[in-house]
């Protein structure tokens, strides 16, 4: 099998494999008691909690870990809410934000994008309300890639007084991403090569925010296995993130030239290094990615939160494109320029196998 789906979890990272089961030896007690195991786990957790933090451009005291970035998301939107409810309930968001941020915002605002998947930050600024909570934008489209203008849309919140939160779980580890001017920030471990199981939010100092009521107990050995995870991947990122964009750019071309009817969606440009999502008119998605599994071919199809469910992707719709027989690739550490070209001569023959069955 090739694996094409590291946008969906990414594999284990090797460095993570023997710190995952060393953790399991040292840190398995509860972190929070006194005696001796309970202090060589916290241990363990102050020191991944300072290594993730010093990644995102955090104090260690603004970095909590969550079960998930779902869990994330839905910690830091919700505590803003109940930290700002005398401001309002009014929630500002993208349109093409993940399932998770637009089940919390309800019925806030959706800003419109491009067809590209780009947000403009003045038609941020330009939805903001007295009553706005929060506003939250995504770092990078879990879905065609594409890199959002957050310093900027940062900048509009903050001249109104309304915190930022910024889902950056498909951008962590693939480009370089700080909390920076945001109030809060989530990202997902199983993303970037760590452990699934492990989300980290991020928590500006003097942000308005009130934690979740219940909380778990801290997988430890997880989170020090995504801590230095998260190092290896930062520490590969430059030389990866050039590899895998001139693979993708290989794949945004070629599809382009090899297949009739075929879109290529997201910014050319200013997109994640390792993504790339097209769509084939006269094709079923599911057909494509089911041809490509019998092939040997592991890719992602429909919403990337919500492909299981067969809804076209609400991404894919905000976005103005055709939103069925969209095929997205993601590659990972071990995709090589072979791989790449088998899945072409691959996909080639799919789409024209499902079409002539159409």
């Amino acid at each position: 099998m090739t694996y094409l789906d590291t946008a969906s979890t990414a594999p284990l990272h090797p460095a993570a494999r023997d710190v995952l089961l060393a953790a399991h030896e040292e840190g398995w007690a509860d972190p929070l008691r006194l005696y001796g195991e309970g202090r060589r786990a916290r241990l363990l957790l102050d020191d991944a909690t300072a290594r993730v933090a010093a990644l995102l451009g955090a104090r260690p005291d603004e970095v909590t870990f969550t079960s998930s970035g779902t869990a994330s998301i839905e910690a830091a939107l919700r505590g803003t809410l109940a930290a700002r409810h005398r401001v309002g309930s009014h929630v500002v968001v993208t349109a093409v934000e993940h399932s998770a941020v637009l089940a919390v915002a309800g019925e806030g605002t959706r800003v419109p994008v491009s067809r590209t998947g780009l947000v403009s930050a003045p038609d941020v600024a330009g939805a903001l309300r007295d009553d706005t909570a929060v506003a939250s934008v995504q770092w990078a489209s879990h879905e065609v890639g594409t890199l959002q203008p957050v310093a900027a849309v940062a900048a509009a919140c903050a001249a109104r007084g309304v915190p930022l939160h910024v889902d950056a779980c498909a951008a962590v580890g693939r480009v370089p991403v700080a909390l920076g001017d945001a109030s809060l920030l989530s990202a997902s471990a199983h993303k970037w090569g760590g452990p699934a199981g492990v989300g980290v939010l991020a928590v500006r100092k003097g942000t308005r925010w009130r934690p979740p009521a219940v909380t778990g107990f801290p997988n430890v050995p997880a989170i020090v296995a995504a801590a230095v995870a998260l190092e290896a991947v930062c520490d590969e990122r430059e030389a990866e993130a050039a590899r895998l964009a001139a693979l993708v750019d290989t794949i945004r071309a070629e599809v382009a030239v090899r297949i009739p009817d075929v879109e290529v969606l997201g910014e050319p440009v200013d997109r994640l290094p390792h993504l790339v999502t097209f769509s084939c008119l006269y094709v079923d998605g599911e057909a494509l990615v089911t041809g490509l599994d019998r092939l040997g071919f592991a890719v992602n199809s429909g919403s990337s939160c919500a492909s299981e469910t067969g809804h076209p992707s609400h991404v894919l719709e905000a976005m103005g494109v055709l939103s069925h027989g969209n095929v997205r690739v993601s590659l990972g550490r071990d995709t090589t320029a072979a791989d790449v070209a088998a899945f072409l001569d691959a996909v080639v023959g799919v789409v024209a196998d499902v079409r002539s069955l159409m």
